[in-house]
């Protein structure tokens, strides 16, 4: 049986145990303690084994992520046009994010009490769940450089969190000025330690089922419906920001950047975007989104053979949009007010988050946690959108890899080739 299929499953079954036990155990303590020693920490169990690998799958991937492109001085205009695109448009996406839960609002509704209830399902108190000191005017710019790179990596889940990223950046951009004879040791170090990090989290996700089914029967035991209405206006949230990117803003930049049309566009990549929202992988995608490039579009191969494989790693908007809207949703979930320079951690983090997710199932619940703690949002709260993360990996999925074909069509159509019309 596919992993999704399990894990839908599991949500099923642990949104159905849960409002059960709500409406028949009559002992309203001996259902909390049930909750708390044993269907909240089987939960616990799979969070954990996730966030475990979160230090070495940001360093290596975001490492490996800007190393692999390349010397840009060497590559040129095709590396730093990709580059280049790749930022601008996940920025956009983020500020999109950013803007739809500010009008939405999806996370706002709780009373005080039933915030307390679910700290308390989390083992959380309200004092642990306030943010970091907030940091204003130049300490902003000052907190982006770590003075002690391993102090921020252990002190990471305290706010240290984008040092380490921006740590990381700065590692590969000075790998892609070393003689690559001096940085391939490194880098296959850090290929073994990505790949390492791969399968532990695919390890951590076969245990996804009963890790959802335990976190959703803690939650609805003690929330109800409350609890999936909120979830409601957060996936309609989410869509609706990965439509908007998707169908407006890649519209846009084909029709007056690219000069092709959006509908003839995505007509000829309906194989590719089926692709991906069965898989829910990029770099599974990966050999379809080149050749749908090459014989749909008439992107050159060896444009397409460099753009599409570095955007599956690098380039992923609908992750990035997600990440951010995923945030800042639990923040208002458990009413942490966020200053204008918290958003601006938010929106900088998910760009940089978008550069160093896996293209896998499942490769962003890292990211998100990392992002969330940087806020002062606690981690375990990653569990409340378990059940439904399925649905919006397969969907944002489908916005990464047209967003690596936009990319493939812009930098082809800038170095003078003719698409195919």
């Amino acid at each position: 049986m596919p992993l999704h299929r399990k894990i839908f499953i599991g949500m099923v079954a642990g949104i159905a145990g849960g409002l059960l036990a709500k409406a028949l155990w009559t002992d309203t303590g001996s259902l909390q303690a049930f909750v708390r020693n044993v269907t909240y920490p089987g939960g616990r169990i799979f969070m954990q084994l996730i966030f475990m690998v979160v230090i070495p799958l940001i360093f290596s991937a975001l490492v490996l992520g800007v190393a692999e492109l390349g010397d840009l001085r060497r590559l040129g205009r095709v590396g730093a046009r990709t580059l280049g695109f790749t930022l601008i448009l996940s920025a956009i996406s983020v500020v999109i994010g950013v803007a739809l839960v500010g009008m939405v609002q999806p996370g706002v509704g709780l009373s005080d009490a039933e915030k307390a209830q679910l700290l308390d399902v989390l083992g959380k108190s309200a004092e642990q769940v306030k943010r970091p000191p907030p940091v204003q005017g130049v300490e902003i710019l000052l907190k982006l450089i770590p003075e002690n790179p391993l102090k921020s990596m252990v002190d990471a889940f305290s706010g240290e969190m984008l040092a380490v990223m921006i740590f990381s950046l700065f590692i590969g951009i000075a790998a892609t000025m070393c003689p690559p004879r001096v940085v391939e040791p490194l880098l296959t170090v850090l290929r073994s330690v990505y790949e390492i990090v791969m399968q532990i989290i695919g390890l951590a996700m076969k245990l996804a089922p009963f890790g959802v089914a335990c976190l959703l029967f803690s939650l609805t035991a003690r929330f109800g419906l409350e609890l999936l209405g909120r979830l409601g206006w957060y996936v309609v949230t989410v869509l609706a920001g990965l439509a908007l990117h998707q169908f407006g803003v890649y519209s846009l930049v084909l029709r007056f950047v690219v000069g092709y049309s959006p509908m003839k566009f995505f007509r000829r990549i309906r194989e590719v975007m089926v692709t991906a929202f069965s898989t829910s992988s990029g770099n599974a995608t990966l050999p379809v989104t080149m050749r749908v490039a090459e014989e749909e579009l008439g992107v050159p191969r060896q444009i397409g053979a460099f753009v599409l494989t570095v955007g599956s790693t690098v380039n992923q908007n609908g992750t990035a949009l997600f990440e951010g809207i995923t945030v800042l949703f639990l923040a208002q979930f458990f009413g942490v007010d966020l200053t204008l320079g918290a958003q601006f951690t938010v929106v900088a983090m998910s760009i940089l988050a978008g550069v160093g997710t896996a293209g896998v199932p499942g490769g962003s619940l890292p990211m998100v946690g990392a992002l969330m703690v940087s806020i002062g949002v606690p981690w375990e709260g990653l569990g409340i959108i378990l059940g439904v993360d399925r649905l919006l990996d397969m969907s944002r999925t489908v916005l990464n890899v047209t967003g690596d074909i936009v990319a493939a069509a812009y930098v082809a159509k800038a170095e003078g080739h003719q698409l195919r019309e």
